[in-house]
């Protein structure tokens, strides 16, 4: 569901970040699961289904929870020192629903830190030299970010099956 024509700003930016996470489980709904974790652009080889919800989700924590919420990387992260750049993504062993259901579950506690936080309010974590992200910079970013992987999944999915839009595809 969109948000409101005339909600406030809060209700703008959270409503349509959340509008195009819904939309993240319509592209999935009746894949199999080799459907979700094949390959379809070969020179993209991280590029199919499963990765991408997988990037959403560990983008979501890493901006929400370690940036904002300034939680500290203990292990729980994919990311090590000496490991694959795009670690998140490497996930051919985990069925779709999994990746869903924690994707959604990530989003949920992005949720819960917005909402304790006031739209002006920095990152608690300094990640770059130029400064901290206010909590609108985060939002919208998460918009981009997850309209563009969306976009992403619109063409994954028509390569592998056909199914184009945002109706349900099963």
């Amino acid at each position: 569901m969109r948000p409101p024509l005339a909600g406030d700003e809060r209700e703008q930016l959270v409503g349509w970040l959340d509008h195009l996470r819904s939309l993240v489980r319509v592209k999935c709904e009746g894949l199999s699961e080799v459907d979700a974790h094949r390959v379809v652009l070969p020179t993209s080889p991280l590029t199919n289904v499963a990765a991408l919800v997988a990037h959403l989700r560990w983008v979501e924590y890493s901006w929400f929870q370690q940036n904002l919420g300034g939680v500290p990387d203990t292990g729980q992260t994919p990311w090590t020192p000496d490991g694959h750049p795009d670690a998140e993504m490497l996930v051919d062993d985990v069925p779709l629903a999994q990746l869903l259901d924690e994707y959604e579950a990530e989003n949920a506690r992005s949720n819960a830190v917005v909402a304790a936080m006031d739209l002006g309010d920095l990152e608690k974590a300094v990640v770059r030299d130029s400064g901290q992200a206010s909590v609108r910079y985060v939002l919208c970013h998460l918009i981009e970010e997850t309209a563009r992987h969306l976009g992403h999944l619109d063409i994954v999915r028509e390569l592998l099956d056909g199914g184009v839009g945002y109706e349900s595809m099963s």
